[in-house]
């Protein structure tokens, strides 16, 4: 049976076990530095609670350590991966090749997106390596994966859902154009979702002030049983600085759609332990997202861009019916809120945000009445209710266990076993005295309640069996501390066993060839070992990435299979008309837009000579 797994963001330790206890079957996690968002770091001490958290179930934790190195950084690098290993992680996502010259622990090794996953000969070559997962590129469709899978054995991981990057992984150096923060350092200043002007080469305006480069996020929950049919392994849910909420949400709603393609196939299983159960009804729409799509894994299709706003719209309400002079009525089939966080786009198509002061019914009195019209739809973009029972849902993940308390010649002992055929029972004696009950049945009855009561434990007893000679009189607080002990010792043995059965890097092949023997800067290569890892592996011709060497002339800062003539009505093969080059520009600058039709993909370069 194939092992699946639900792959869930964390910003911090909470969000991480927050993650865990809502059905993820691993979390990754940013570590100290280098792990490509500057704003969610985590000290080696939080990770380890993360990772005795996650062995309980026997999930995993993957820490990201996918920025660009330069040669300085390469040894404290190197001691993170160490660290991490001590601690229990599973896995290191990484980017720069200079980690595979360097002497580092056998701790298994996962290829980041951002390098460029998106063919079958770069992922068979990362197979090579010895990368035991690689995260594929997002913008791949249903048949690309297949052929993919098809044609290597190493694991392969794929965005599910969350915001989307206009650019391929890797492959973007706007931000860092712009500003000086690399996409690939983790520094993002995200300049793709701002407005944008877009002209023709003769300066005539085309389109004025939109978000242009923006898209909406990634929704696959429907593609769930398609993307396993095609070899996905790990449905990763994108989000290192979203909220906690976020993630539980996202990740209960996940986790039931994988759950409900697990129960009706057996060739498929999970690949962690225990049940999570909810306070609340899981909704992506009620979780933040600037509306959905799922990409171009059906192939390309109109309305996949956000170009009105890059802001959150929240879950659709309904069409305003009627406008007073404090108020306004929607048709909804939704519950409204005190403190609702209602929006809309406005005649100028730019976002309009009010909150909800008293609601009667259908009728709402916002904080401040805006220009909305009758027939406007309306959003929620924040449910203060909603996020009150999302705050209240935790210790919600459980493993069922069976219970055994028996009597000894010197004492008791209680067994817990387990319903997986990998762990074995765990037995702990308490030498005690033993008291002959007076009230058999009140005593039996006594020992049955506290026995079984195990509170926010991770475990639920599933089955209890009270295998005593005589009837016995055990006073609470025995009981109390047996459970205690045995708690502990489970826990205990749980995260031993699974650190102990940690997967291990996969055989590095010195010999194989890189899929081709000339790499420019968009190989993203800033120090000497990732220089001396292509040239080990056959690469002639090397060129040193922007970050250490930046072009002299034009300089490609964008990639992307988002086509601004196609979302606009301007394809060339639509309109019968030449694809001639487009000019976005705003206030941070002016960037070349060339249409690459044969393989249906969009180029933006700067002139860096300039």
């Amino acid at each position: 049976m194939k092992k699946i797994e639900l792959l869930s963001p964390a910003k911090n330790v909470e969000t991480g076990i927050a993650a865990i206890d809502h059905g993820a079957d691993a979390v990754y996690i940013g570590g100290p530095v280098f792990g490509a968002r500057e704003k969610a770091v985590n000290s080696i001490a939080d990770i380890e609670k993360l990772c005795k958290h996650a062995a309980l179930y026997d999930a995993k934790v993957y820490v990201t350590l996918n920025t660009l190195l330069f040669d300085n950084e390469l040894e404290q690098a190197r001691k993170i991966v160490c660290d991490c290993w001590n601690i229990g992680v599973d896995a290191m996502i990484i980017q720069d090749m200079a980690l595979l010259q360097m002497d580092l622990p056998p701790i298994a090794l996962h290829a980041s997106t951002q390098c460029h996953n998106n063919t079958v000969e770069k992922v068979k070559f990362l197979e090579k390596m010895g990368f035991s997962q690689v995260v594929l590129a997002r913008e791949l469709t249903i048949n690309e994966i297949k052929e993919i899978s098809d044609n290597t054995n190493v694991l392969l991981e794929f965005f599910v859902h969350g915001a989307l990057c206009v650019c391929y992984s890797g492959q973007c150096y706007l931000s860092y154009y712009i500003g000086g923060r690399s996409a690939n350092r983790g520094a993002c200043a995200q300049p793709c979702r701002l407005s944008w002007d877009l002209v023709d080469e003769n300066d005539s305006l085309l389109i004025k002030n939109k978000h242009l480069l923006s898209l909406k996020d990634l929704n696959n929950s429907k593609n769930i049983r398609s993307l396993m049919d095609a070899g996905i392994s790990s449905f990763k849910i994108e989000g290192r600085l979203k909220d906690i909420d976020y993630v539980k949400n996202t990740t209960a709603y996940y986790r039931k759609a994988i759950d409900d393609v697990l129960e009706s196939d057996s060739e498929y299983v999970r690949s962690s332990r225990g049940n999570s159960f909810f306070t609340f009804i899981p909704s992506l729409e009620k979780s933040f997202s600037r509306g959905f799509s799922d990409y171009f894994l059906n192939g390309r299709q109109k309305d996949i861009d956000s170009p009105y706003t890059p802001k959150s719209m929240g879950e659709y309400i309904g069409k305003v019916t009627n406008v007073g002079r404090n108020s306004l009525t929607v048709m909804t089939s939704k519950t409204l809120h005190n403190g609702d966080g209602l929006c809309f786009i406005d005649k100028d198509r730019q976002i309009q945000g009010f909150l909800v002061n008293a609601v009667d019914g259908k009728t709402v009195i916002p904080n401040q009445m805006r220009p909305v019209t009758k027939g406007t739809d309306i959003y929620r973009n924040s449910d203060p209710v909603r996020m009150k029972s999302l705050e209240q849902s935790k210790n919600c993940r459980k493993m069922d266990i069976k219970l055994r308390l028996f009597d000894t010649d010197n004492g008791y002992s209680m067994s817990v076993g387990f319903y997986d055929d990998d762990l074995h029972d765990i037995t702990m004696s308490f030498p005690t005295d033993k008291i002959i009950a007076d009230n058999k049945s009140a005593a039996t009855d006594n020992i049955r309640r506290k026995a079984t009561q195990w509170g926010d434990t991770p475990f639920n007893i599933k089955e209890f069996v009270l295998d005593m000679s005589e009837t016995y009189f055990i006073p609470a607080s025995v009981l109390g501390n047996m459970k205690r002990v045995l708690v502990d010792a489970v826990k205990s043995y749980l995260v031993g066993n699974h650190i102990e059965n940690r997967i291990l890097r996969n055989s590095y092949d010195n010999d194989y060839p890189y899929p081709c023997d000339h790499v420019d800067y968009l190989s993203n290569i800033i120090n000497d070992e990732s220089l001396k890892f292509y040239e080990n592996h056959g690469v002639k011709d090397i060129k040193y990435g922007v970050e250490k060497r930046m072009p002299s002339s034009l300089l490609k800062v964008m990639t992307t299979k988002h086509c601004i003539r196609y979302a606009n009505g301007m394809c060339c093969r639509e309109t019968g008309k030449p694809a001639t080059p487009l000019i976005l520009k705003n206030d941070v600058g002016s960037f070349r837009i060339e249409f690459d039709c044969k393989n249906c993909v969009m180029n933006i370069f700067a002139d860096v000579s300039k």
